[in-house]
């Protein structure tokens, strides 16, 4: 059966050199490729007039020569009886000839090289290309996004020139087919033939599209559509190595399955694949169809009477002196478990100061292991983070202090700010921040107790996606630059709150930029008093 299937094929990767990975998880980290990217082009550009300037002078050189041996071989021994062509001839073959050979071998491109040489080691890998593709699935999958729309660049609210051309389908296709992802390499090998058959061009011949499109059809088990692919591309290369073996393959298959089933054939749907022609495979994620709904803004379950439990005041810290001539604004986003967003939390100079500072140390985001408490990376976090301490900068230290007074619980056994910078795609999939009973060394490490609370801020506006969404009892918030939000993740017994599992969506379009301050335990017992029951 083996010889039926077609082969794996490995993704060409043109930047195959590079060192660095994971720049796909912060889109501030991609900021800098676009800077090195102009860099390089003015480099070839410098290049290119360099080789145009070098050739004019060969032309020039070989131009004036044409007129002049047409007049020396019409007659050689008239043309040398002059003294003065008899020197010139001399000179020429043994000086400037010379020169023109040295303006040849010229190699105008050392430059250039010299600094994409520089430059490459910093360009994505494989792994980013891979990831950035994934991401696009990703999206796709979360917003419920047409490939046809997806390729012409058309996004909820918006509509750009960034636009997905025959071959960059069809290497989404062929990245989803060797991860065995069948469905989504469905989706973009599709779109990667309506685009050849509409007559674009590409580099990618039909007889390769229809090859991938037509196995991956077979694994979603339509063997009817397979049967027809497979059909059209014997039609276009009848000696095509796979071709002839896998459509009497799926022919036999589907001739068995008709007679156990006592059926008759019926021809393949003329339907094109698009979203929703095949089920998309289950994961590890059970809520996933909730999350990706609140995501969208869709079964956010607000209704009127919630809404009218909820308020807005003026926060003092219970008259903290530094609140008191300028209380925070604070607004009640969700009522049980109680959901609270403060406005003004951070100016933009602020926010500005923190970026500059994580920015520099922006690394792959972890999370916990459970059973061990190592950190690790996970491809359900995409984002980049790096750790602050008050000591670094007077504001990191008054942002900390702003949160302490706020909430009223000490920051001192809390954890460092941490900065995050979602990438392409950029998510954290449902989670808690506390740790469960089945992981009690989460945080022993760090003597500081449980998280007892989260303090979330917004640093930026975010065009489309990137909600934090809450699934086991329907709440989205959107993020809103300069603003915060804050929930309890214990109750006031220790007992974890099993409803604050929680998400970052993707980021559909934009820069996602938070910082997260997780409030420990330890030094809260006269803060927030032990509850007298287990959900008090």
């Amino acid at each position: 059966m083996r010889s039926f299937f077609i082969p794996w094929v490995l993704l060409c990767c043109c930047c195959c050199w590079a060192t660095q990975a994971e720049i796909f998880t912060s889109i501030s980290q991609m900021t800098d490729l676009i800077y090195t990217e102009k860099e390089l082009l003015q480099s070839l550009r410098e290049y290119i007039t360099a080789e145009e300037s070098k050739l004019a002078a060969v032309k020039s050189w070989a131009s004036k020569l044409d007129t002049l041996t047409r007049v020396s071989t019409s007659d050689p021994e008239g043309y040398l009886a002059h003294p003065v062509n008899a020197y010139k001839l001399m000179k020429r073959l043994n000086t400037e000839w010379s020169e023109v050979e040295t303006l040849v071998l010229q190699n105008p491109s050392n430059g250039f090289i010299a600094n994409i040489t520089v430059h490459k080691q910093y360009f994505p890998d494989e792994e980013d290309a891979t990831g950035a593709a994934r991401a696009l699935m990703r999206l796709q999958d979360t917003y419920q996004l047409d490939s046809e729309a997806f390729s012409k660049g058309k996004l909820p609210g918006m509509h750009s020139n960034a636009v997905l051309t025959v071959d960059d389908c069809f290497d989404m296709g062929r990245t989803a087919y060797n991860d065995a992802d069948y469905y989504h390499a469905v989706l973009w090998l599709q779109e990667s033939l309506k685009q050849l058959d509409a007559g674009e061009e590409a580099v990618v011949s039909k007889a390769d599209v229809l090859d991938y499109l037509s196995y991956s059809v077979y694994q979603m088990g339509d063997l009817p559509r397979a049967i027809e692919l497979t059909r059209r591309l014997v039609a276009i290369d009848s000696k095509h190595d796979r071709a002839g073996g896998n459509l009497r393959y799926f022919e036999r298959l589907l001739s068995k399955q008709l007679n156990e089933m006592n059926e008759t054939f019926q021809p393949a749907s003329e339907e094109p694949i698009q979203l929703g022609t095949y089920s998309r495979p289950k994961d590890h994620l059970p809520e996933r169809e909730t999350y990706e709904a609140l995501c969208r803004g869709e079964g956010v379950q607000m209704n009127e009477r919630r809404r009218s439990n909820l308020f807005c005041r003026y926060q003092d810290g219970k008259r903290n002196p530094r609140l008191l001539l300028k209380p925070m604004k604070e607004e009640d986003e969700w009522d049980s478990p109680h959901i609270v967003r403060y406005l003004d939390m951070l100016s933009d100079e602020e926010i500005q100061k923190i970026k500059v500072l994580a920015k520099p140390r922006l690394a792959r985001a972890t999370v916990r292991d459970p059973k061990t408490g190592v950190l690790t990376t996970a491809n359900y976090r995409v984002s980049k983070s790096a750790w602050l301490e008050g000591e670094e900068d007077p504001i990191i230290d008054r942002v900390n202090q702003r949160i302490e007074d706020i909430t009223g619980l000490t920051v001192d056994t809390a954890e460092l700010l941490q900065v995050a910078n979602y990438g392409v795609g950029g998510q954290y999939e449902p989670h808690f921040d506390f740790s469960r009973k089945d992981e009690p060394d989460a945080f022993k490490r760090l003597g500081t107790g449980n998280r007892l609370a989260t303090f979330l801020n917004y640093m930026s506006d975010v065009e489309a996606g990137g909600a934090t969404v809450f699934p086991d009892f329907g709440a989205a918030i959107w993020p809103r630059k300069g603003t915060a939000v804050f929930w309890y993740n214990l109750f006031k017994s220790g007992e974890g709150d099993y409803r604050t599992r929680h998400a970052a969506c993707p980021v559909l379009i934009g820069s996602k930029w938070v910082s997260n301050k997780w409030i420990h335990e330890r030094g809260q017992e006269f803060r927030r008093p032990c509850g007298l029951t287990e959900v008090d």
